[in-house]
């Protein structure tokens, strides 16, 4: 009896420390999933690689997360005029705002922009590599982790989000290709495209309202109710001259604007508009150029000044001659 007891607890003890060994490695598995099996991005971009999986930019040029981000703002990109093949050079892209403004995040709480960008590079170009970067540079992209667009193509890259107050200005290190090792690529001038985004967006892929825009009265007619959501928010109760009551539901974050007893038309909005934020694109160029061809233009523009100081020498000489001819 006492030896069946003992193998009873014996076994008792082997499934408790097994079931604490489990439970231990999923928590482990857990914490270490992003490290072990790195995902494209774990934030906002990452809608527009589900929705848009094959390029970010449209046909009539603009790029999707203006979808989602329905306010224009500013952004800009600096990038050299020209760049030498094989090179590391910075591509810059500016996305001012306040950096005293707050936005309303997922819980209806107020907190600090998030910013994010897409740079769309020509097709050779690419994100250089950690021994590429000059020490100069490092400085400049720490903490940066861009990541490809689509798998494949690594001259289309995304990053964010970061912190707004930190990252007005990213830089991305770029390494140009070289023609005579990357086939399909030649010296010349090439397009370049950018978007840049603050703070969240007005609408998910799905079409859904974020908490993040403005509600409006579906209907025309009395509001008769305003009440307060478990989950926060309001549920605002609209009764039309015909038919039943149309509910609102408004969630946690946007302000409202109407009161009970106000009438309100089809369309009028209900709440304010919390959204600080917004999306901007940019253009630019940059000119893969062929050293040969400096050295040359270099040699041609010597060629031309030294003609023209040989031609003045010659007239000078000229009217010198002309001058004794006269005296004699």
């Amino acid at each position: 009896m006492k030896k069946a007891c003992k193998s009873a607890r014996s076994a008792a003890k082997q499934v408790i420390t097994r079931t604490i060994l489990l439970a231990f490695a999923v928590v482990a598995l857990f914490f270490t999933s992003d490290l072990v099996i790195p995902q494209a991005a774990n934030a906002y971009p990452f809608w527009a690689q589900q929705t848009y999986p094959e390029t970010p930019r449209e046909p009539t040029g603009r790029i999707v997360c203006a979808n989602c981000h329905l306010a224009a703002k500013p952004t800009e990109i600096e990038i050299p005029q020209a760049v030498k093949p094989d090179t590391v050079f910075e591509a810059v892209v500016k996305i001012p705002y306040d950096t005293a403004s707050q936005q309303v995040i997922g819980d209806g709480s107020k907190g600090p922009l998030n910013v994010g960008a897409v740079l769309m590079l020509p097709s050779g170009f690419k994100i250089a590599p950690e021994d590429r970067i000059p020490e100069e540079m490092k400085e400049k992209v720490a903490g940066l982790y861009p990541q490809t667009y689509k798998q494949g193509e690594d001259n289309v890259v995304i990053v964010g989000p970061l912190p707004g107050d930190k990252y007005q200005e990213i830089v991305f290190p770029v390494l140009s290709p070289n023609p005579a090792t990357d086939k399909g690529v030649y010296f010349g001038k090439y397009p370049v495209h950018v978007g840049g985004n603050r703070g969240r967006g007005q609408l998910y892929p799905t079409g859904e309202k974020s908490n993040n825009g403005v509600f409006a009265a579906s209907v025309a007619g009395k509001v008769t109710q305003i009440a307060k959501a478990e989950a926060g928010g309001y549920q605002v109760s609209i009764q039309p001259t015909k038919g039943e009551a149309v509910v609102e539901n408004i969630p946690a974050g946007p302000e409202l604007i109407v009161s009970q007893g106000q009438e309100v038309n089809a369309g009028d909005a209900l709440t304010n508009n919390p959204n600080v934020g917004g999306f901007g694109q940019a253009d630019g160029e940059v000119v893969l150029q062929n050293p040969v061809r400096i050295q040359w233009l270099i040699a041609f523009l010597f060629a031309i000044m030294l003609s023209q100081v040989m031609l003045v020498l010659k007239k000078k000489q000229v009217e010198k001659v002309q001058a004794a001819e006269m005296n004699l």
